[in-house]
This record gives structure tokens, sequence and C-alpha cells, in this order.
């Protein structure tokens, strides 16, 4: 994998495309909602920018569709004259309105679902656009002909694909490429607690089909963030209602590997979060990793990771043995 470095930030070709990500990317799945401050959101997108993440990670269903409107507003004025700077992607195939083509992998929902995205966004094209999950129902062929017409309308540059896993992956890749539109990446969850994007051969059927991969939930929905190092804090997702991080999950046993992980990271002169970032990095073919924040310190200190990102040997078997343990 091709690697270039530009002040603070690491840039990463992707498969055999010839598209670099930054090593980190900013996703909008949290915090660009409807009712979050625009100023504040604002603040994390310029935070980013300036600290080199020049890629913006957004779907139709983030924030109810908000999250398209408001970095639409923002690319039309504050980013208005960066946008051949950016890499603004998007998804479709999740649940976007009413009726029985509102969501999953139809020509009819893919058609719609790029055209009321670019709408929200106030863009000509995404850079790269997303089938956000697998149909079980529509025939994948219809799905890879659907995606072909977004890139010859040009409504995208690039095509990816999200959480698919083994033959459902291998296949619409293939069908993609008879269609003469490669498929660049696959999207795809992956930290030290769920390891299944390396454990199941997707990585390995990625690299052998010359693909990329950018990973989300790095920090395993704050598990890995260092804020759990004493048990649940008061504020925090495994001590609220209806958040993607269940209280039961954080057991005496967990906690232990939590507070193992982090003294390796000490070792390294790196927060526990920092150090998770990087060891996504380091598996091929991960080309960028996505982050959330709401801060903009968060953003800066996950950028600073960078500063370490290479592990030893030594390093990579303590921290399986941690995991192990």
């Amino acid at each position: 994998m091709t690697k270039t470095r530009d002040n603070n930030m690491l840039y990463n070709r992707v498969g055999n495309s010839g598209l670099k990500l930054p090593a980190i990317s900013l996703g909008m799945w949290h915090n660009f909602g409807k009712d979050d401050d625009l100023s504040k959101q604002l603040d994390l997108l310029t935070t980013a920018f300036d600290l080199g993440i020049t890629h913006f990670d957004l779907a139709d269903n983030y924030g109810g569709g908000f999250a398209e409107v408001n970095i639409g507003g923002f690319l039309k004025n504050e980013f208005k004259t960066h946008r051949d700077e950016l890499i603004i992607s998007s998804k479709a195939g999740h649940q976007m309105w009413d009726g029985p083509y509102g969501d999953w992998g139809s020509r009819k929902h893919l058609i719609a679902g790029i055209d009321q995205s670019l709408k929200r966004l106030q863009l000509d094209y995404v850079d790269i656009f997303y089938h956000h999950r697998p149909d079980p129902e529509t025939p994948a062929e219809e799905t890879a002909r659907a995606l072909t017409d977004i890139i010859r309308q040009g409504k995208a540059l690039y095509i990816g694909i999200s959480n698919y896993y083994g033959a459902p992956s291998r296949n619409m890749i293939q069908l993609l490429k008879q269609e003469g539109v490669p498929c660049l990446i696959n999207q795809l969850p992956f930290n030290m607690f769920d390891q299944n994007a390396a454990d199941s051969g997707e990585f390995h059927g990625l690299e052998k089909d010359g693909l990329g991969c950018i990973t989300f939930s790095p920090l395993a929905q704050g598990l890995l963030s260092g804020r759990y190092l004493n048990g649940i804090p008061e504020g925090s997702r495994a001590a609220t209602d209806g958040t993607c991080l269940e209280s039961e999950r954080i057991t005496p046993e967990l906690l232990k590997k939590v507070g193992a992980l982090n003294a390796i990271a000490e070792e390294r002169r790196q927060s526990l979060a920092q150090m998770a970032l990087c060891w996504n990095l380091d598996f091929s073919p991960v080309a960028s990793v996505l982050i959330g924040a709401s801060r903009p310190e968060q953003i800066k200190e996950n950028v600073q990771a960078l500063e370490n990102p290479s592990f030893t040997n030594e390093e990579m078997q303590q921290i399986t043995d941690a995991l192990n343990a």
C-alpha cells in the first residue's frame, strides 16, 4: 500500500486504484443531526480539514437525512473553494422513507437514494457512493447495474460496498468488474474486540480482489476510548439507555482486558484510543479508519496517533495476549 505523509496526515492508496484516503477519516453517523449545534459541527469539520482529514463520510440515513443537509450547507458556504480537495462519500440501503422502495438494494431505491442525497448535499456528484448492506431478496445483478449506472451518469466517481462479507462480497465485486466499473472499497466494522473482518477472511479477499477497506467503530463504541478504565462513568454510552453499548457488556473480565491494553498504550506513549486507531491501520488492506467526534480536541488527539503508527512484533503479541487473557 502506497503511503504519503503531508505534515500531520498519512494518505494511503486504496487497493489498486489511483485514489488515496487520509489514514483517519471523519464520519457523520453521530453529532451531525437536526438538533446538533451547527457552529459545533463546523468546528469539527474545520478542525479535521486543517489537520489533513480530507474525507467526510456520510449516509442518507445519518441524522434522518439532516447530516447530509448540514454538510451540504457547509460545502456550499464555508468549504465552497475546497470541493476538489475533499472526498465526500454517502450510502443508500437502510430504511430512509416509507413504502416498499425505501431501503435495501433495488434499482428503484438506489437511483432515488443517490438523487435525494445529491439534493441534500447540494452537489453534482459524490466521490464514493456505497451500497450500505447486502439485500437478501434483490438479485445482485440488479444492484450492480444500478450502481454502475450511477457512475456512468456522473453522480459518483467511485462505487463502494459496506457490511459485505464472504460470498456476497466476492459476487458483487465480480459483477461490478464485469459491468466495467470496478468496486473501490468495502466499509466494515473492525476493532480489537470485533475482528470479524480479518477472521472471516474478508480482508484477504479484498486484497486478492485489489480493493481497499475503510473501517468504522475502531474504538468499539467507546470501550477503547479510555473512558471505561475505572468502570462505567456517568453520561457514557454504556450508562445511557438506547445506545449501541449495553452496560451488561462491561464485565470485570472485559475491564481487565481494557486495563491491560491501556498499559501497552502507555508504554508506547499513546492513549488507548490512539493505539486502537493505529492497530486498526496496521491491517492490510485498511486504507483509512473512520472516527466520530463530539469535540475538536478528540480529532486532534486522534490525528496525533499517527506520530507513532507502527508496532513491533512484541507489541502486537502483547496486544493479542491481553485480548486472549
